[in-house]
């Protein structure tokens, strides 16, 4: 090749390399002097030796990166349009020529041993293919080989090869295809691969099918930020609203609005909603039928209030108004589950902004007493169904949407303005009748009596009020018909015989006058005859239908439906009461006569409603509790699973708000003092052991609860005992050990309350306070006894030992600690890694020693001088002598240095972890958050490397560049200066002309 061809395209890579040189001038350059040469051959040489200068760099340098855009534009630049094929077929292959040469170099190199070199064979990949024109074609074996190769590569080990290969494959996947293996590669990423910036790579590039769909709805519950809001934004701009299912729809509005990030919520907000508007022609109505609001209320209030807040004037919230009438009220006969809770929500949220939308509410709600009779008018007409009917699932699906509206009107009412004194007395007068009617559900009864007391101010009066409404229903006033007299009926039938003699004999005297033309007379008689026969028709009316005697009295109904309507509104009163008030005769009047007998009804129903009563009344009294505590210790282990799970969190509640001392206050019955009497000083121990024997009653109870087989019995247990635990209430390192293996246990893998629970309650009650650490502390040794000693057949055989040893090491770190002290001698990692000594100790040819020599490796041990600082170096010692095990050896050896000031051997690490950072397949150095034990799928053994994606317990300090495997082949052992660190900068940011130039000299 001549001497101006290598300085040209010499000169062209050192220009390419400056941001403000336009390449596309450079890239014509080149092509004309190109396209000049006869044999190509020496060009493409000259080209890929000045472009393995830029692909043996791994970091992401500007002038790297121009060089790589400056290639991939000349590449691309040969590409010929397809509608100019037929006049470009002689120059068609010369034009490929180079496209394939330089795809076939990048394929011979996309194998290289060094991780810079794939990863820029994959970036080069992907720029090309992204390059080319939409409708480009290349050849079907060159296809393959490239489609291979990728295959390949996104199984590589450094994270940023990964992220290229699989979008250099975007433009090779076919979703129609369930068999295609860029889908099937892809799928697997999102599921398996540890490395978010991996995750969003492919959430990127995949495209939307039957196939995926269901995996990129699964990343919005991705453990990264990133990764999550990035499915959101895919789900937006790919997806059709009616691709998803309706369970789908609902759970990506609930989980995305209550994230706990603000811009995954912020992207929800203000594209997903939006987007599903633009789909339905902005009709929020619509959305809202596709969402199914009877079964999902709240979320919809969600995502209406998200809606809304987007608007930017009152204007924009009256557009997709619900049409009321002049009255401010939606016609009853247009009612509907969607349009009442846009007009609820709407309410809502203008209420919210308090004197700013004072003047909207007034346009969207009527006055008090229009609203009260509309309301009453409404839920007078939904239908009450009877037994037979409530088979047919169409008429109950109709009274469930009448239910449904009813509830969202009763609802509104917390928006209406009670400041006027008429408005509040008609709707307190509209809100006593409607729970007063034997119509109105028990699905409504409890939202009603809220709202009534919300209303009322006087607390007496509440309670009054509450109190006169469950006596008229369950005592109300009906009419009582006695039974007819026979004695009075007999005298009436007599009374009717002389009535009839007196007629007959009347109209004989009349036929006398007339014959003796006595008129006057006769006239007389004639009225005394019409009388007689009146008289005779009311006998015989009264005799043939005697009148009943109708009285009015109160009867009392013991209905499993009225019990529960009147056990619901009591509840609700002492939901709504202060605890702080006590209770007064009238609560005690409805506990004796209401709730103690329902709670030994036979329905199941009612007997879990007085429970829940019996529970919320004991917290309001301490006397209470007392008296009722053994009651409600029987319902836990003898009734229905339902509500033993009442009774149970009455229990927790009730030992939540007194704590145990609650058996201290039991009442003692008042005796006169007599010399055969015990002295009360000899009853104190008995009367102590008494209350302790129960307390320990009570935990073993609930201890025994954690093994049980219903799962939400063992659930509330669990969450109940963690409440407990972090109130202060227990301080049990037993009970904490049977948390932490409850948490573990594969048998709870499917319970995601528990674990949850579990999961944020640990973190929690180790950072609040060192005594909880201490607790902690307490319970390790216990557990991993536990697991150590479980049987093959138990499913505690299945967790990872390792793991569960990380967790307690990271609970008891001193740095977690919310508020640190300021001087502490011992902290809990050196007593900690006493107890492990000792336990070494104990059998030091037992398998569990490596695990406890590894435990101790990951303690913050305090260096300084010390009684405990030199107890352990004894116990080393000892252990030194006693372990025959090299691993156990070096890490105890190492341990031993640290605590002596010997910082020579560990000076390249501040933990001894450095044992566990080489890779025993390649022997490079890997990150620790990769090699370190995690848990991907907790209660499973698990390999402890960097494909497992295990749980780790530290914050996560992952890049958005994913270079965490840019780590040097070997650890420095000192720490550079601040201006070796800048003389580092500068060299990592200098071009390549340097080295161009002295392969040049060289050679």
């Amino acid at each position: 090749m001549p001497g101006d061809a290598d300085l040209e395209i010499g000169e062209a890579f050192r220009r390419a390399q400056k941001a403000h040189n336009n390449k596309a001038k450079l890239v014509a350059s080149l092509k004309n002097g190109y396209n000049k040469l006869e044999d190509k051959t020496q060009f493409h040489e000259e080209f890929i030796r000045c472009l393995k200068y830029a692909m043996i760099i791994y970091t992401r340098e500007p002038a790297v990166e121009n060089v790589i855009d400056f290639v991939t534009k000349f590449a691309a630049s040969f590409e010929i349009p397809v509608n100019e094929e037929a006049e470009e077929e002689v120059e068609e292959d010369d034009d490929n020529e180079f496209l394939n040469f330089l795809f076939n170099f990048l394929l011979e190199s996309h194998g290289a041993n060094s991780h810079a070199v794939r990863f820029r064979v994959c970036q080069l990949v992907n720029k090309l293919l992204g390059s080319l024109s939409e409708n480009a074609q290349i050849d079907d074996d060159l296809c393959d080989r490239i489609h291979e190769a990728m295959l390949v590569r996104v199984t590589d080990k450094y994270p940023n090869v990964r992220i290229q290969a699989a979008l250099a494959m975007a433009r090779l996947q076919d979703p129609t295809n369930s068999d295609c293996p860029t889908i099937k590669a892809y799928v697997l990423l999102l599921e398996n691969d540890s490395n978010p910036e991996v995750r969003r790579a492919v959430l990127s590039c995949i495209a939307p099918s039957a196939v995926t769909l269901p995996k990129i709805y699964k990343r919005t519950r991705d453990v990264k930020e990133k990764v999550r809001k990035l499915a959101y934004e895919v789900l937006a701009e790919k997806v059709h609203i009616r691709a998803l299912s309706i369970a789908q729809r609902v759970s990506l509005l609930h989980e995305g609005l209550s994230d706990s990030s603000d811009s995954v919520k912020e992207v929800v907000r203000a594209q997903l909603l939006p987007a599903w508007l633009r789909l339905l022609q902005g009709d929020v109505l619509q959305l809202l039928h596709r969402l199914d609001v009877e079964n999902c209320a709240e979320t919809a209030v969600t995502a209406l209030h998200a809606i809304f807040s987007m608007a930017t004037s009152s204007d924009d919230l009256m557009q997709n108004d619900v049409r009321l009438d002049e009255r401010k009220l939606i016609p009853v006969k247009s009612l509907s589950c969607e349009n009442v809770l846009y007009w609820r929500a709407l309410c809502e949220f203008v209420k919210s902004k308090g004197n700013e939308g004072e003047e909207l509410l007034e346009q969207l709600l009527p006055e008090a007493a229009i609203y009260a009779e509309y309301l009453y008018s409404y839920l007078k007409s939904i239908t009450q169904l009877s037994e037979a009917q409530r088979a047919d699932m169409t008429q109950l699906e109709m009274v469930m949407t009448q239910e449904f509206v009813g509830q969202q009107l009763i609802l509104l009412v917390g928006c209406l303005d009670t400041s006027e004194e008429g408005g509040r007395k008609r709707m307190v007068a509209v809100l006593q009748e409607i729970l007063v009617m034997p119509n109105t559900p028990v699905s409504l009864i409890g939202l009603l009596v809220e709202k009534l007391i919300n209303i009322l101010r006087d607390d007496a009066q509440k309670i009054q009020m509450v109190a006169e409404i469950i006596s008229d229903v369950r005592e109300p006033i009906l009419p009582i018909s006695e039974p007819v007299d026979e004695n009075e009926k007999r005298r009436k039938q007599v009374r009717l015989a002389e009535v009839r003699v007196q007629i007959m004999e009347a109209k004989q005297t009349l036929e006398e006058c007339i014959s003796c033309q006595d008129f006057s007379r006769a006239a007389e008689l004639k009225d005394s005859i019409s009388q007689l026969e009146e008289l005779k028709n009311q006998l015989a009316l009264e005799v043939s239908q005697p009148a009943e005697n109708v009285k009015e009295q109160r009867m009392e109904k013991s209905d499993p439906e009225t019990l529960l309507k009147c056990l619901t509104m009591c509840a609700e009163l002492f939901k709504q009461m202060s605890i702080k008030r006590g209770v007064c005769p009238t609560m005690i009047a409805l506990i004796e006569s209401l709730i103690l007998p329902s709670v030994s009804n036979p329905n199941p129903a009612v007997r879990n409603m007085a429970v829940i009563c019996l529970g919320t009344a004991a917290l309001h009294s301490k006397d209470l509790a007392n008296t009722h505590l053994v009651l409600l210790l029987q319902i836990t282990q003898l009734d229905e699973p339902k509500i033993r799970i009442s009774a149970l969190r009455s229990l927790i509640d009730q030992l939540l708000l007194n704590g145990f001392d609650i058996l201290q206050d039991k009442p003692v019955p008042p005796a006169s003092q007599t010399p055969d009497s015990p002295d009360i000083s000899d009853q104190q121990p008995e009367k102590q052991a008494e209350e302790e024997s129960t307390m320990q009653s009570i935990l073993k109870m609930l201890s025994e609860f954690l093994d049980s087989e219903v799962c939400e019995l063992r659930t509330e247990t669990a969450e109940g005992l963690a409440k407990l635990m972090y109130c202060g209430r227990i301080l049990s390192p037993k009970l904490l050990s049977r948390l932490v293996l409850l948490w573990y246990n594969p048998v709870t893998e499917d319970d995601q309350r528990l674990r949850h629970c579990l999961g944020v309650f640990l973190q929690l009650y180790a950072r609040a306070s060192r005594a909880n650490q201490e607790c902690v502390e307490e319970s390790f040794l216990p557990t991993m006894r536990t697991l150590f000693n479980a049987p093959v057949t138990s499913p505690l055989s299945e967790v990872d030992a390792s793991n569960v040893a990380e967790l307690f090491v990271e609970l008891t770190r001193p740095s977690a600690l919310l508020q640190p002290a300021v001087v502490q001698a011992v902290s809990v990692h050196d007593s900690l890694a006493l107890r492990v000594c000792n336990e070494i100790l104990r059998d030091v040819s037992a398998p569990e020693v490596r695990l406890y020599c590894k435990t101790l490796s990951w303690l913050e041990i305090n260096t300084e001088p010390g009684p405990a600082n030199n107890e352990l170096q004894l116990l080393l010692k000892d252990i030194l002598q006693e372990v025959k095990d090299k691993y156990c050896t070096r890490v105890i050896e190492k341990l031993c240095n640290q605590l002596i000031g010997d910082h020579g051997s560990n000076s390249a690490s501040n933990q001894d972890t450095a044992l566990l950072n080489f890779d025993e397949n390649n022997g490079e150095l890997m990150n620790k958050d990769e090699t370190k034990p995690k848990r991907a799928k907790r209660g499973q053994k698990k390999a402890a490397t960097a494909k497992n994606g295990k749980k780790s317990y530290k914050a996560d300090m992952s890049s958005d560049e994913s270079d965490e495997e840019n780590i040097p082949e070997e650890p420095p052992s000192v720490r550079p200066s601040r201006r070796a660190k800048i003389a580092a900068l500068d060299k990592t940011k200098q071009d390549l002309t340097a080295l161009m130039n002295q392969e040049a000299n060289g050679s």
